[in-house]
């Protein structure tokens, strides 16, 4: 199947054409979404996206890298069956085995996609090493994996993320308040992240106190 070609500069050139990276993050995204179709992870690897921008913009860090990442990193979900996906994350977790096969899986289902594409193999391997151990691995292995697992983990505290999650872990407002606040700590590793996760908290507090949803 013919390829083309702007798809390998990517990596080999790291002043390429803003209009073409934008293409192949684009296309990515596409290839990426039969698999986002579960866990609203849709939703969630768009807000994602947002926050590693934001971070990319202080922080440095090689967009061709975290952004593919990013795009990636949860489509190993789509194998895990919905009726077993809170056994793997969330507060009443008991079963890490699946949270890994996501890892594992998506490691897979993202290889092929970069393949697609002919990205670059050098930044493929970063980006497959980092989406194989992003929730696993609890040390960052660069700051392009910094930036990964912190755009990740920020969704949790924007409006939709915090709705999302404390409906399906059945919370109250104020108990998906203190999970946010007892974790913001031990879950981001910059201070820029820590600093968005701060103010978006903040704004989620405020519509607590103001009765607004959920």
């Amino acid at each position: 199947m013919g390829h083309d070609n702007s798809f390998k500069r990517l990596g080999a050139y790291p002043c390429i054409d803003r209009n073409i990276m934008k293409k192949i993050f684009k296309k990515i995204r596409k290839l990426a979404e039969p698999y986002l179709a579960t866990r609203k992870n849709d939703l969630h690897t768009d807000i994602s996206t947002h926050m590693a921008y934001a971070l990319i913009k202080e922080l440095g860090g090689v967009e061709g890298i975290i952004i593919p990442a990013v795009t990636l990193h949860d489509v190993g979900w789509k194998t895990v069956p919905e009726e077993r996906q809170l056994e793997a994350f969330g507060p009443e977790a008991t079963r890490p085995d699946l949270n890994r096969r996501h890892e594992l899986e998506g490691v897979r289902i993202a290889g092929e996609i970069l393949t697609t594409v002919d990205y670059d193999e050098d930044k493929t391997r970063e980006i497959l090493e980092i989406i194989g151990g992003h929730d696993s691995r609890k040390e960052a292995l660069s700051l392009n994996d910094r930036i990964v697992k912190d755009a990740d983990k920020l969704w949790r505290f924007t409006r939709e993320g915090f709705i999302i999650d404390t409906q399906r872990f059945r919370e109250s407002p104020a108990e998906g308040l203190n999970r946010l606040e007892s974790r913001l700590g031990s879950w981001l590793f910059t201070d820029t992240a820590k600093r968005i996760a701060r103010a978006e908290l903040a704004q989620r507090y405020a519509e607590a106190s103001m009765g607004d949803p959920p």
